[in-house]
């Protein structure tokens, strides 16, 4: 199972796939950002976004990613003040032109975004920018191994882990889970070569019947990640037990904003209650996030959802797993 929606998009547009012998199986697991935000958290974007106080400032892959009854899309399109920025920062700089509105910014994604929005807080509050808030959505790729471990009951037999996130957290961040399950893990970077590598790797532990956490990103990804960006996160979140799609409730796996910078939390001035929703019926991201099954297998999947008209969160991300089928596997 790859674990990052970066060597899904991969191994999809090189035909990995293709080259493989038929023994040996990629699952794409919940490495897509957009994709693991849960039902409850996506419908608490929007309905902050309708406030008529607020400026919702967000990355443009969660525009389109269908709530319990509306889109951020539909919404803008209604009439409300939804901005797509590039960085954290850019919605920091609109606090600033804005002083009579409120700017939130949805956190989503994993360790690899979190300190880019761990830096917006901080400077918003450096420089007094009362009126920036982050809704924090933001999820810890460990605790998930775990939890996938236990959901597909044995039919992961080895892992590639996130690249990105590695080179934030480093590999004894996994530590933990590899002593724990002791199931062959490698982190491998995004070209052909790596990928590749990184499948031989897992092949040859299984083979040999060893098990080894192994580093073949030595270029990008170290032992103990990096400390700079761990300082920011431990700076501005602390760790909380969150929802992902398709795994449920993983304890101590999202970050909230911290008491020091809870004057920037929109949980706290919103009073902001996340619930858990229904998913649109039919859809099964859910199960094709955990690897439990693919694309096709979804009712909906090429009929009634299709990239530019999307039922469920893996057809809308370019890093989701639906989305990659739809667009390679012809």
């Amino acid at each position: 199972m790859e674990v990052c929606g970066t060597h899904t998009m991969s191994i999809f547009r090189y035909g990995i796939r293709s080259v493989l012998p038929k023994n040996i199986t990629l699952l794409s697991g919940p490495g897509c950002p957009v994709c693991v935000t849960s039902q409850g958290e996506i419908d608490a974007f929007i309905e902050l976004s309708r406030k008529e106080d607020v400026i919702l400032c967000t990355f443009g892959d969660l525009i389109r990613v269908p709530g319990s009854s509306s889109s951020l899309k539909k919404e803008l399109a209604a009439g409300r003040d939804i901005r797509t920025v590039y960085s954290p920062l850019d919605a920091v700089k609109v606090a600033e032109e804005n002083p009579g509105k409120n700017i939130v910014f949805p956190g989503i994604g994993f360790e690899t975004t979190a300190p880019a929005v761990a830096v917006s807080v901080m400077t918003a509050s450096q420089k007094n920018i009362d009126n920036f808030f982050v809704c924090s959505a933001h999820k810890l790729v460990p605790p998930a191994l775990e939890t996938l471990m236990t959901d597909n009951k044995g039919r992961v037999d080895g892992f590639i882990l996130p690249g990105h996130v590695s080179v934030i957290i480093g590999t004894e961040a996994y530590r933990p889970f590899f002593d724990k399950y002791k199931t062959p893990c490698t982190v491998t970077g995004f070209e052909p070569v790596d990928i590749l590598k990184g499948i031989l790797n897992l092949v040859l532990q299984i083979t040999e019947n060893r098990t080894v956490l192994d580093n073949e990103y030595k270029r990008a990804v170290s032992a103990e990640g990096n400390r700079k960006a761990l300082q920011l996160l431990n700076e501005v979140f602390d760790v909380r037990d969150t929802v992902w799609r398709g795994l449920g409730t993983i304890k101590n796996s999202g970050l909230k904003i911290s008491r020091k910078y809870e004057k920037h939390d929109a949980a706290q001035k919103f009073n902001i209650k996340t619930e858990e929703r229904e998913v649109t019926k039919g859809c099964i991201c859910g199960d094709i996030l955990t690897g439990i099954k693919i694309p096709p297998d979804c009712p909906l999947y090429n009929k009634t959802c299709t990239p530019m008209d999307p039922a469920g969160p893996c057809m809308v991300s370019t890093e989701g797993t639906c989305a990659a089928y739809y667009r390679f596997d012809k």
